[in-house]
């Protein structure tokens, strides 16, 4: 049984009610009934950047930075048919909302028609590239519980009316009138940019630029190799290019909790707004690299129930990060708004003998759990500590190696949705990990229990802070 979103109805409430467009000015014109087309610039947004790439590789091959084996005017052709793509995408895609259901209809050849039902919305999010934000415009994205990524997007609609139509939809699902404000959320922290420059350089794409930008230097010295410095050039663009997309794409990284979960928004060029469901968490995922540990700074991921396959075949995650750098005081506040709340479990390590094992990580390795949480420390160069509520467990495994045969050994893997999502329990004594995996089993079929039973509760309301005690 899928559990309802904090806050939200439950999928077999009653459909929420049709308004009749009744608001604020400018409502029955964004959410009335009929077909409506996207913004007429839409093309030059969604295509006009590879209609620019294409013009610009034409530009640098006639300086002869690189090489082109079809003549120049092809590329003029190749920038034209992109340009009629999109228009011709534009003029094939519309959209409608009924009050009870969003529907997005697009292909020329292959036709697409999608009935988004309002009542299973999940999350509604806003995302501004950088040209979009010149023209004014916004990408609606929309998504459904039970799926992946956006099932339905708009792009683009005007920034206001994106926004009135985010409102309208959210509204509607909560089977309030339009003209009711948004709950409001609180901020819970913010990344500096000092800090967020600081992560990117200690990086490896960060140490990684810094070096190939080093040798070119040198090979461009008198007593350098002045033939390997355009094959270090390039290489220095790449890598400055990678360092240069995580800054902005997580500039003014800021994170709230709202009742419909915890909100995101970040970006320098290009802005995001989306929000992370709370009851859609996995698992959440604490990373400690070796070189942020002077300044005591982590990186909170989480992982979200999605489909990564085709057509909402099989089942999957999705990571995203919750904070790109933080102080682990702000990792906390984002764990007690993000995990069932109650004590912290008391985390115990290996046996001795495991040091055979696991030699170099012995000292780093413990794992613990309670009645709805499971919690699991691992690395040495790369410390993470995993947190997987019980109640979204999906198998528990018991591994044990030949070496692990020999010394009494064995390993538990508690899976949550996705390939590489779990929490491990390494270098347990062997009757010990036999009893987990019952243990653990029985607890995840309560947790999930409890969790359809529970009532529904506004998810932006903390818990007690999860610090985890090792014995």
């Amino acid at each position: 049984m899928t559990e309802p979103l904090p806050g939200r109805p439950r999928r077999d409430a009653p459909h929420p009610p049709v308004f009749d467009g009744s608001g604020p000015p400018g409502w029955a014109a964004m959410t009335g009934h009929g077909w409506r087309r996207l913004h007429p610039l839409s093309p030059v947004v969604r295509f006009g950047r590879a209609a620019l790439a294409v013009l610009a590789l034409a530009g640098l091959s006639t300086t002869g930075l690189i090489g082109s084996t079809w003549p120049h005017w092809w590329d003029v052709v190749l920038a034209v048919l992109i340009a009629v793509a999109g228009f011709v995408n534009w003029l094939v895609t519309r959209w409608t909302l009924d009050g009870v259901t969003l529907r997005i209809e697009t292909g020329l050849l292959r036709r697409d028609s999608r009935q988004l039902p309002i009542a299973r919305i999940q999350a509604v999010d806003l995302v501004r590239p950088f040209l979009a934000r010149m023209l004014g415009l916004a990408e609606l994205r929309v998504r459904l519980a039970g799926s992946g990524d956006a099932d339905g997007r708009l792009a683009y609609l005007t920034e206001q009316g994106a926004e009135m139509l985010r409102a309208r939809l959210l509204a509607a699902h909560h089977g309030l009138d339009p003209a009711t404000p948004e709950p409001a959320e609180r901020v819970v922290t913010s990344v500096p940019t000092g800090r967020l420059l600081g992560s990117a350089l200690l990086s490896s794409i960060g140490l990684a630029t810094v070096a190939v930008a080093a040798a070119v230097a040198a090979a461009l010295s008198p007593a350098g190799l002045f033939g390997a410095a355009a094959p270090l050039v390039w290489l220095a663009i790449v890598c400055g290019m990678i360092a240069w997309r995580r800054v902005s794409d997580q500039y003014a990284f800021t994170v709230a909790a709202s009742p419909d979960g915890v909100r995101i928004r970040r970006g320098l060029l290009g802005t995001v707004a989306e929000t992370i469901p709370v009851a859609r968490i996995q698992a959440i995922r604490m990373v400690e690299p070796l070189l942020w540990r002077p300044w005591h700074w982590c990186r909170l991921e989480v992982d979200v129930a999605g489909n990564p396959g085709r057509e909402g075949e099989g089942t999957g995650a999705m990571r995203k990060a919750l904070l790109p750098v933080g102080t682990r005081a702000e990792a906390g506040r984002l764990l007690a708004i993000t995990l069932p709340a109650g004590p912290a479990p008391v985390l115990a390590r290996p046996p001795g003998r495991a040091r055979v094992k696991a030699p170099l990580s012995y000292h780093f390795l413990a794992a613990g759990h309670d009645p709805a949480l499971a919690v699991a420390v691992t690395g040495r160069l790369r410390r993470e500590t995993t947190w997987v509520p019980l109640a979204k467990a999906q198998s528990v495994r018991l591994v044990q190696g030949p070496l692990q045969r020999r010394l009494g050994l064995a390993t538990v893997h508690l899976d949550a949705a996705g390939r590489h999502v779990r929490a491990e329990f390494r270098e347990r004594r062997q009757e010990d990990a036999r009893a987990l995996v019952g243990e653990l089993a029985a607890l995840s079929r309560s947790a999930r229990r409890q969790a359809a039973q529970a009532p529904s509760h506004a998810a932006a309301v903390p818990g007690p802070e999860r610090q985890a005690e090792i014995v």
